[in-house]
């Protein structure tokens, strides 16, 4: 009771809200609404529900597991948020330049839930993101971002037609774009911080 206490005071508005930020930034889920179009299109049907679910059990088990598989492979936080922080900056600079560096499988034959939930979604630009926010945030601040961006996912997936047809192909391009910039910014400061402590 104590434990579960102290998980839920360590609570801090301003580190959940920098946290969700990050999360929102690199999952960049709006940024993502074309691809989710293209393959509602070839395959179509999207499963938002299970994408979703099946993305959210990918992000937690690594928020809490992930520094035992690291322990697992010998190596240490600060080796692995440089890592982290190089894969940020390269798809920033994906999103910037509106270049291909990550290959993902598209295939029109496969479920809709592969490729978006992992890697499009819980790809290793999440999934280094929450290690390196569970080094600098309390559990409970990124847990809740992370639940919190998992619900905005569920409902851009939903909703994807509506949003595109709202925003228009130019509303999705322009943030796609700011996302990358923001995401190139920090993983300099990443860099920046570890590399040269």
């Amino acid at each position: 009771m104590n434990t579960l206490y102290s998980f839920f005071i360590a609570f801090n508005i301003k580190k959940f809200l920098t946290a969700f930020f990050i999360l929102f930034a690199v999952i960049d889920v709006l940024g993502c609404t074309a691809i989710i179009i293209n393959m509602r299109n070839k395959i179509g049907y999207i499963h938002a529900r299970k994408t979703a679910t099946v993305a959210g059990v990918i992000m937690v088990t690594f928020l809490f597991l992930g520094q035992t598989i690291l322990d697992l492979f010998s190596i240490d936080m600060s080796s692995f948020i440089i890592a982290g922080s190089i894969i940020l900056f390269l798809l920033g600079l994906e999103m910037c330049l509106n270049i291909s560096i990550f290959k993902t499988d598209t295939d029109a034959n496969s479920s809709s839930i592969v490729p978006l939930a992992f890697p499009i979604i819980a790809g290793t630009g999440t999934l280094s993101t929450l290690l390196i926010l569970r080094a600098e945030c309390e559990t409970i601040n990124v847990l809740l971002a992370s639940l919190v961006n998992l619900v905005l996912i569920f409902l851009v997936l939903k909703y994807s037609e509506w949003i595109e047809a709202k925003l228009g192909r130019l509303g999705v391009s322009i943030i796609h774009k700011m996302m990358g910039i923001i995401l190139i910014a920090i993983a300099i400061k990443r860099f920046k911080m570890y590399l040269f402590i």
